[in-house]
């Protein structure tokens, strides 16, 4: 059962000041923009690993997306936030760096709006998961080639968030390399 803490997510300006705090799905009702993380593992060959969300997710059920996303909690930072996602969703524990932020905004199922300043993080790790399934529904491996042919023959089948970043996310983490 979440915390009244947990169950909060931080309010945030265009500059990601934050504004306050404000109940989850009240804030995904409203469309406030609020702040995010978003991780990305690569393993060593440079596969990127997914994970298929599961089904009775408040949104974006059964859709296959990064390797993890949550929101901060109050007081939280957003790399701890980052690392403690990737450990309760896919049992990992990999060191994490933010290569960039960004602002989106996207209508979803169940009359729910994702209006987000998220910072996205990347790690990489050769180590299994050991998925939440109450989280995930199941996780894969695959290039960054045939992922790309597969969103652009199956959009439907991925988060809005992950299609809208995967190109920077790639570019961006192969340029840090």
């Amino acid at each position: 059962m979440e915390s009244q803490v947990e169950n909060n997510v931080i309010l945030v300006d265009i500059q990601d000041e934050p504004q306050g705090v404000m109940e989850k799905m009240e804030a995904h009702r409203k469309a406030f923009l609020h702040r995010a993380v978003s991780v990305f593992v690569f393993n060593t060959k440079g596969e990127w690993l997914l994970q298929r969300r599961a089904n009775d997710k408040y949104h974006s059920g059964g859709l296959w997306t990064n390797s993890c996303c949550t929101h901060p909690f109050p007081g939280e930072s957003n790399a701890q936030a980052a690392s403690r996602r990737l450990q309760q969703e896919m049992g990992l524990d990999v060191p994490l760096t933010e290569i960039f932020e960004f602002i989106y905004k996207e209508m979803l199922d169940n009359d729910l709006t994702e209006h987000e300043y998220d910072h996205v993080f990347v790690g990489v790790s050769d180590m299994q998961p050991s998925v939440n399934t109450d989280e995930v529904m199941e996780y894969r491996y695959i290039n960054y080639l045939d992922l790309k042919t597969e969103v652009q023959h199956s959009p439907e089948r991925f988060t809005y968030w992950f299609m809208k970043i995967m190109d920077q996310v790639f570019h961006t983490f192969n340029e840090k390399q």
